[in-house]
């Protein structure tokens, strides 16, 4: 931003301009404000352009169009005259810097506000597109960021200046690094070219730099890679890289539409989406534009040149700056700007380049203020942000109904626990879900590597306290302290949950799951103790028992399997173990007439579940800390090879070979296809019956799921506890659908559940709703 020059109108129409905010191809612009205070921003179309009559028709259709432009994203034309000497529009304008002079001081933005500012963007091409105008140069320098979302500035004029320049000259116009590839050519574009654009300025900010090229790369080396090479988008989070793989697709009719993106981001709204969308560094900043803009007031006008004959004067126009360095340190930063340096961390209020410094140079400040227009500009947000906090907004979340309880307050009563028959909207291919509500557990209160239950509309999550969240709104229903031992898992049938009880006295407890209130509670004996669960059928829990009746010393007790009805509570049978066998190290699993688990001395030992009677045992590998996966007769060994053993007779019937790579997992078996991870992060299907190889998965930017959920055509995959997330792949070929991360480095695995349409997420003591699209 400059000051006026003597060449400089003072006055177009009723507008008083400020400052010269910089030149393009159709003219100069300027900053300007109305007779009522209005800032706006005045461009200036050049006296070559203004004197081509095709020119000026086109100009005037154009604004005509582009006044039909009402979005909430967009900087709307507001005034115009086409048909003056110079012909000049007017558009409002937005408190807030581009995205290229945010992504040079502070570097690329966290993965929540890039989600935003997608679905932001996608909104403001809606509108334009519905205006029947296409934007053909959506690029950094033309998206501004303002504290309650970003505004695409600019359309409305591109095809006035494409005509002009395309018949005089047959240039190619628009930004060789964010042009679509049909752009590039010479062709005709629709409005996927602006999807295409839309890509390439997302993952401009999500990595900080050019995806086709850096700026030193030539125009034509860049119109190269658009065409014929590939985006570099190392360092796109896993959450936004299919979105962004989507945009750039080089085939228009492959890439999504502006509203496929806005009802992929923001299902829950745009507001929910844009909720303290920025980062504290930038929101500080754009406060400090603000009120630096609004305090500006006109300059003298010059002694020496009548305004009229300063509009006329100018000639060809420079080239329009972009990503002024900074005049002075960047704000204090969250991130690494390009280069890989990270910025310095100054205090508050050091100004954004082309900050208008007030009272700079020991000038007083003006008499009068604007700055109380920055409060209804910015509402609350500007206050956060001239505070410098940086609120608590989590990727795409919030509470379903805006409350913040913690898993500590007490029960809300809520709504109906079971959600209605929900239809959510499909996203397009490689657009993650936006979740629904967003919940953080007391810290340290959960055990992490227990699966979760959901019955009834409830979620709960194994911890101390033992919660139950209403999946509708996340509310706390009810609170248990003191009933769940660290890592219990969540044995459930007919409306109880069944646990060893929290107070270590050796009994089996049973809650009620809707109350979180005790059923019954029962022992096996006086001289035995029940330590763990181990898995449950339709008759009866099996639990693992010390006997204090049969002891070498003081410290070795003989530990039992035993099995108590969940229907009595009475005991059905008790087995005891040899010696040796610890009481706490058991996994285990209830298919039929077979209860099969795994312990810590490598054993697999199979029993009978009515009477308790032993059918087989084997070794096992150098790893036990899984719980068997039985089906269609089977259980399968995870290792460096995958067996199927006979459950009855406990032979092999076959084995997979993992064809070169590292090794398996332990699988989940649907429907008589089986599913499993390889250690090299791919996914396999395989035929049960047959342990012939289906499809392999071998695309994921995450660890290979640990479990799976499969609902109609889409498997769902909860990955471990490095670069982790939840993944969405097709049942049919493999192919990956979406991939949701919150970018946590927690070292925790996810967790997940179904609860009617919707996937319940665990990462640590976060807790997500997902649609289950």
């Amino acid at each position: 931003m400059d000051t006026l020059q003597a060449d400089d109108p003072r006055e177009l129409g009723t507008y008083r301009l400020l400052r010269r905010l910089g030149a393009g191809g159709m003219g100069r612009v300027y900053l300007a404000r109305s007779p009522g205070g209005r800032t706006v921003a005045v461009k200036v179309v050049r006296p070559d352009l203004a004197a081509d009559g095709d020119f000026r028709a086109r100009f005037r259709h154009e604004v005509e169009i582009a006044r039909a432009v009402s979005g909430r994203f967009t900087a709307p034309v507001v005034d115009a005259d086409p048909d003056a000497p110079l012909p000049w529009l007017a558009t409002s304008y937005v408190l807030g810097p581009d995205l290229t002079d945010v992504v040079a001081a502070h570097g690329a933005l966290p993965e929540r506000t890039v989600r935003a500012l997608a679905a932001g963007l996608a909104a403001a091409l809606q509108d334009i597109h519905a205006a029947g105008l296409i934007h053909r140069d959506l690029k950094p320098s033309n998206v501004l960021l303002a504290a309650d979302g970003p505004r695409l500035i600019d359309f409305g004029i591109a095809r006035a200046v494409d005509g002009s320049r395309m018949t005089q000259t047959g240039v190619v116009v628009g930004s060789p690094g964010y042009m679509s590839p049909e752009q590039a050519l010479g062709k005709d574009i629709g409005t996927a070219g602006d999807v295409f654009s839309l890509g390439s300025v997302l993952a401009f900010a999500a990595t900080g730099r050019g995806v086709f090229g850096d700026g030193t790369a030539s125009h034509a080396s860049l119109l190269y890679q658009v065409v014929h090479g590939e985006a570099d988008l190392t360092g796109v989070p896993p959450s936004l890289l299919g979105l962004i793989r989507a945009c750039l697709m080089k085939d228009p009719a492959q890439r999504p539409a502006p509203t496929e993106i806005v009802t992929a981001l923001a299902g829950q709204g745009i507001d929910a989406a844009l909720h303290d969308w920025l980062p504290s560094a930038v929101a500080s900043t754009i406060a400090t534009h603000a009120a630096g803009i609004l305090d500006l007031e006109a300059p003298e006008a010059s002694p020496n040149v009548p305004p009229t004959q300063a509009a006329s004067a100018f000639g060809p126009a420079p080239a329009m700056p972009t990503g002024t360095p900074p005049t002075g340190t960047p704000s204090a930063g969250y991130g690494t700007p390009p280069g890989g340096t990270p910025a310095p961390s100054p205090g508050y209020g050091t100004p954004f380049p082309g900050t208008v410094q007030v009272g700079a140079g020991g000038a007083p400040a003006p008499a009068r203020s604007r700055r109380r227009a920055l409060g209804l500009a910015f509402g609350a947000a500007a206050a956060v942000a001239v505070a410098g906090a940086g609120g608590g907004w989590l990727l795409a979340s919030g509470d379903g109904d805006g409350a913040s309880d913690e898993a500590t307050d007490a029960p809300g009563k809520g709504g109906p626990a079971q959600p209605a028959d929900e239809n959510f909207t499909t996203p397009p291919a490689g657009v993650a879900p936006q979740p629904l509500w967003h919940k953080s557990a007391q810290k340290d209160s959960t055990s992490t590597r227990v699966p979760l239950l959901t019955h009834d509309g409830l979620l709960l999550v194994s911890g101390d306290p033992l919660v139950a969240y209403d999946v509708r709104t996340g509310k706390a229903r009810w609170t248990q302290e003191g009933i769940c031992r660290p890592g219990a898992q969540l044995l459930f049938h007919d409306g109880k949950v069944f646990l060893a009880d929290g107070d270590y006295k050796g009994a089996l407890v049973a809650y009620d799951v809707k109350t979180g209130e005790e059923a019954w509670r029962s022992r096996l004996g006086k001289q035995l103790s029940v330590e763990d669960t181990i898995a449950i059928d339709d008759k009866n829990v099996y639990v693992t028992a010390k006997d204090h009746g049969q002891s070498k010393s003081a410290t070795e007790y003989r530990t039992a399997v035993a099995a108590i009805s969940h229907t009595t509570g009475k005991t059905a049978w008790v087995q005891h173990r040899d010696w040796g066998t610890k009481d706490y190290d058991v996994q285990g699993t209830a298919s039929g007439k077979y209860l099969v688990y795994a312990d810590s001395n490598l054993n697999l030992t199979v029993r009978d579940t009515a009477t308790g009677g032993q059918v087989w045992t084997r070794k096992i590998g150098d790893e036990w800390s899984w719980k068997p996966t039985v089906a269609n007769g089977l259980v399968f060994l995870p290792g460096d090879e995958l067996e199927a053993v006979d459950v009855e007779k406990g032979r092999t019937v076959w084995t997979l070979d993992p064809a070169g790579r590292r090794g398996f997992d332990n699988p989940t078996v649907f429907d008589g296809v089986l599913y499993v991870s390889d250690h090299d992060d791919g996914v396999w299907a395989v035929d049960v019956k047959t342990g012939k190889r289906t499809w392999l998965c071998d695309e994921l930017e995450v660890e290979g799921p640990e479990s799976f959920l499969r609902v109609g055509s889409t498997l769902y995959g909860a990955t471990g506890s490095v670069d982790g997330g939840i993944v969405a792949l097709e049942t049919r070929t493999g192919k990956l659908r979406w991939t949701y991360t919150d970018s946590k480095a927690v070292g925790e695995p996810w967790q997940l559940a179904l609860a009617g349409n919707r996937l319940m997420a665990t990462h640590g003591h976060a807790i997500y709703a997902l649609p289950a699209v």
